[in-house]
């Protein structure tokens, strides 16, 4: 399986619940903060739901 970096860039501030424990579960939850992840469809979902608060690195 192929792993990725995630960085979140963005605030979950003011951003639907949802989004928050979506960020919360990727192992995240402040700006700067890296986690990694091994890249199954359901990451792959999660990742889609906060495209606009993370970047994402192939390692």
């Amino acid at each position: 399986m192929k792993k990725v970096k995630l960085t979140q860039v963005k605030s979950g501030i003011d951003r639907p619940l949802r989004q928050k424990r979506t960020l919360e579960a990727l192992k995240l939850g402040r700006i700067g903060k890296i986690a990694e992840a091994t890249l199954t469809p359901q990451v792959e979902g999660m990742i889609a739901k906060v495209s606009h608060l993370i970047t994402v690195e192939e390692l």
